[in-house]
């Protein structure tokens, strides 16, 4: 049992390094990718290429004041952003992120590297947990006692409600071809057969589509829409109560990321290759990092690329659009089944 106990630890402790690790990172991927994009230099005078731009801005919000508004309800306005971080977290330990077959960490196999190995209903986990993400949102929206912040968590979790579904229903196809809700089986499936994007194209394109919108990323971005809300839920936030907020953005980017890289792109696995030991624990994580380093890329490239949808578009794909092209996506993995095709 201590073993056991001592491995989950090492798993969450690399897992948690790993992803702090991607939120600074990306802050300067943001930076630099909206500069390359824009046809700017963007951060370059700390450190090379402006490498330590995030340590800075870290270093700055930090020692930043941090205001409470009078009319607000201190205890939620303070528990909100901690919320948002909380939920953000703790949704990526179903993730498998590496082989671990015939590797033994302590004595005990870490098959399916996973740091909650035993959770047989990982995938609904996982949206349960996800759900709650909208509950720091609108505390922070109500708690501020500001019109703006109000408007804007109303407008979250109504956006998460419309695209949560399309998201859910999207991932039926996956889960009902694998015939498991853990997400380790989804991955060895797609090793055995072929990777989930391909018979289910449509299913990876609502999936992706409605984790734009889950996670409040331009061109979905209306809860924070600064043309007319200043700055929406967080306009009363400053210091590390807005950074918490902005760090549970990019902890649920890198989440959807992979998330999308264990359902539809075959997880850590490669076609075709089948490695073992502990150097197919490091290729395989490797191989993981950088199926998810393209998603992340592609949150960058979409942000400054695409302009912000009115709320009456936002809402009418979300219900007429997405929903209806996840249950057909839905249907036809039924279908497919019950001829043999998959």
């Amino acid at each position: 049992m201590w073993a056991e106990l001592a491995v989950t630890a090492v798993k969450l402790l690399v897992v948690a390094t790993i992803v702090l690790t991607i939120v600074p990172i990306m802050v300067w991927v943001e930076r630099r990718g909206a500069a390359f994009i824009q046809d700017r230099l963007g951060p370059n005078r700390v450190g090379p290429w402006g490498l330590f731009q995030p340590i800075i801005d870290v270093v700055k919000l930090l020692f930043k004041e941090r205001v409470t508004p009078t009319a607000a309800n201190k205890l939620l306005f303070w528990l909100a952003p901690g919320i948002a971080v909380f939920v953000a977290l703790v949704t990526f330990i179903v993730i498998p992120f590496g082989a671990g077959k015939d590797v033994k960490l302590f004595g005990v196999e870490l098959s399916g590297l996973t740091v909650a190995p035993q959770l047989d209903v990982g995938v609904l986990y996982l949206f349960a947990l996800g759900s709650l993400s909208v509950y720091g949102i609108v505390l922070a929206g109500w708690s501020s006692n500001n019109k703006y912040s109000l408007l804007g968590g109303l407008r979250s979790s109504a956006q998460l409600i419309s695209y949560e579904l399309a998201m859910t229903v999207s991932v039926l196809g996956v889960l009902l071809s694998t015939g498991s809700l853990r997400l380790d089986d989804v991955v060895a499936r797609q090793q055995q057969h072929v990777w989930n994007f391909i018979p289910q194209l449509l299913g990876f394109i609502t999936f992706l589509v409605a984790a734009f919108a889950e996670t409040n990323r331009l061109p979905f971005d209306l809860p924070e829409a600064e043309t007319e809300l200043v700055a929406g839920y967080h306009v009363e936030y400053s210091a590390m109560g807005f950074g918490a907020f902005m760090m549970s953005e990019y902890i649920n980017m890198v989440t959807a990321s992979a998330l999308a890289v264990t359902l539809f792109f075959g997880g850590w696995s490669l076609p075709g290759v089948h490695l073992t030991g502990w150097f197919g624990l490091i290729v395989s994580m490797g191989v993981f990092l950088v199926k998810m380093s393209f998603f992340l890329w592609l949150f960058v490239w979409v942000r400054w690329s695409l302009p912000r949808f009115r709320y009456d578009q936002l809402m009418s794909l979300g219900w007429k659009g997405l929903l209806p092209l996840a249950t057909l996506n839905l249907v036809w993995v039924g279908v497919a089944m019950t001829m043999g095709w998959l």
